[in-house]
């Protein structure tokens, strides 16, 4: 018999505009691999103004939530997966969950999480009553994703409305420790008094320990709530699950349990604690993209030129990047070896490369010296976007080197073609839950130089499918990452470098093989 199991998550990548992180693909490619274990997974998630006319859903019910000391009109719609159509989309609308840019996330400028909590505490209480009053089917698991619905956690395991839900098994997946969305317990609007006071009022001494920050008593942690008050938690690879059972160290580069370690070891000693690695989608032959780099600037110009039509004045790193482009293509340049790097521009990823260095300068000015000496045609594309502070770093490093591309931004063309025809992937993250990029990078058949750490640990072997570095604090790592880059510089162009990439490429990190234990340990249906 089918099994049923009801997502809630905050992104899906399955969706239009609605994918900011890792945690998408994960939405978007599990139903797939679920459904072939005998499980349908059904998602529930906010609307954003937009994803209801997107998928052409159609109105089950208009919901009276209690929420902030009042009730809240929410609107509830269903539709079909768009990929899987025993699958149902529950999507919530409310008008806080709006953006005129239509974006997943806000920024909570000198108050973090405020706006970006308000909203999934409302998504959470929506989700909770809509299963209370089964307009939503009762599933026989429920499955939350990170920080957002650790709300749901809270509300089913301490406020009495809604304890019949504790008879459906909840797991948790944590796809980002690092972000916890604490917010105060009261004294302002988003906080627990002000989204769910009858929970506050309700709470027992015990239950407010399991929610409260163990660093910042007088706040909550929804992060941890859902760790606490959930029935199994995984971490998205087995490494990463090892490493978040120790303190983080961030003076020395080591990211942990980020406060949350005594918990997750509790949840370890229970066994209730699993790392499954995410898979990656092969869909047998990547769409092949025009392999000429003259075709890769003209693509990198339009791309450029595009990212001008939401700004005023255009940023001095796409100035930058535009001259770059420009002398490329004047020189009809045809780099003999590229280093790639897509990804978003947060300390989890980039931390590394602005570390100072003994001689003078960051890693990424060393890294970018050892590919002007290694060729005078050798190039680094850097693409992403995110932390402005990162981006200026960057686009000072641009200014000062030729020989790299800084494109601020992020576009799904101009990252294909940096998967398919890099020589090597840069993958420096101080932590990384898992990864897709380097999955995607070796599905190619691109070697990938990586941190030995979580998801990158478990997925790239050093010198047999790829190159990898360590070292115990920042600076060890750094001269590490040169040390592999290095050695992956000496190889290239050889038969031992041949033998690399076709280990990468052969590689198969499947979903399917992730599916079954996601169905015998988390949900418990084998």
């Amino acid at each position: 018999m089918t099994k049923r199991v009801l997502m809630l998550a905050a992104e899906n990548g399955a969706l239009k505009g609605a994918k900011v992180g890792g945690m998408a693909d994960v939405i978007r490619d599990l139903p797939g691999a679920l459904l072939t274990q005998n499980v349908c997974a059904d998602v529930a998630m906010p609307g954003y103004g937009h994803l209801v006319a997107q998928t052409h859903a159609k109105l089950l019910a208009t919901l009276s939530v209690p929420f902030a000391g009042g009730v809240t009109e929410v609107s509830l719609f269903r539709a079909p997966h768009p990929a899987h159509s025993e699958c149902w989309l529950y999507l919530f609308e409310h008008p806080s969950w709006d953006d005129p840019e239509q974006k997943i996330y806000t920024d909570g400028g000198d108050q973090p999480f405020a706006a970006d909590a308000s909203r999934f505490a409302l998504f959470c209480a929506a989700s909770a009553e809509a299963l209370l009053q089964q307009v939503i089917p009762l599933p026989d698991v429920l499955h939350l994703h990170d920080w957002h619905t650790g709300f749901f956690a809270m509300l089913r395991s301490c406020q009495r409305r809604y304890a019949p839900l504790q008879l459906i098994p909840a797991v948790y997946s944590i796809h980002n420790l690092a972000l916890q969305g604490i917010r105060p317990i009261s004294g302002d609007s988003s906080s627990l008094a002000g989204w769910y006071p009858d929970l506050l009022n309700e709470l027992s001494s015990e239950q407010y320990q399991q929610i409260c920050d163990p660093r910042y008593p007088n706040c909550v942690n929804p992060m941890r709530a859902g760790i606490v008050l959930s029935d199994r938690v995984h971490l998205v690879s087995p490494t990463y699950a090892k490493e978040v059972l120790l303190a983080s160290r961030p003076e020395q580069g080591f990211f942990g349990g980020e406060g949350l370690e005594a918990d997750l070891q509790a949840k370890a000693r229970k066994r209730s604690l699993f790392g499954i690695l995410n898979g990656c989608e092969y869909p047998g032959k990547d769409a092949p993209l025009d392999a000429c780099f003259a075709a890769f600037l003209r693509l990198a110009d339009s791309v450029l030129i595009g990212w001008q039509g939401n700004k005023v004045h255009t940023p001095s790193q796409d100035f930058i990047a535009s001259r770059r482009i420009s002398a490329m293509q004047q020189q009809s340049l045809q780099p003999d070896f590229l280093l790639t790097s897509v990804g978003r521009l947060t300390d989890q990823k980039m931390l590394l490369l602005r570390q100072p260095m003994p001689q003078g300068g960051l890693l990424i000015d060393a890294v970018l010296s050892r590919l002007a000496t290694h060729s005078a045609s050798a190039r680094l594309m850097l693409l992403g976007s995110g932390d402005p502070h990162l981006a200026e770093v960057f686009r000072k490093v641009a200014a000062r080197h030729e020989n790299l591309l800084f494109l601020n931004g992020y576009d799904e063309e101009l990252s294909a073609w940096l998967y398919q025809h890099g020589q090597l992937f840069l993958m420096p993250s101080s932590f990384e839950p898992c990864g897709i990029s380097q999955m995607l990078a070796m599905r190619a058949g691109q070697p990938c130089l990586v941190h030995g750490v979580g998801g990158l640990q478990d997925t790239v072997e050093h010198a047999k499918s790829g190159f990898v570095f360590g070292g115990d604090d920042l600076a060890e790592q750094a001269a590490d990452l040169l040390v592999k880059l290095d050695e992956a510089l000496r190889l290239y162009g050889t038969s031992g470098w041949q033998k690399i990439a076709k280990a990468a490429r052969a590689k198969r990190f499947s979903w399917a093989k992730s599916a079954a234990q996601y169905t015998k340990k988390l949900y418990k249906f084998s």
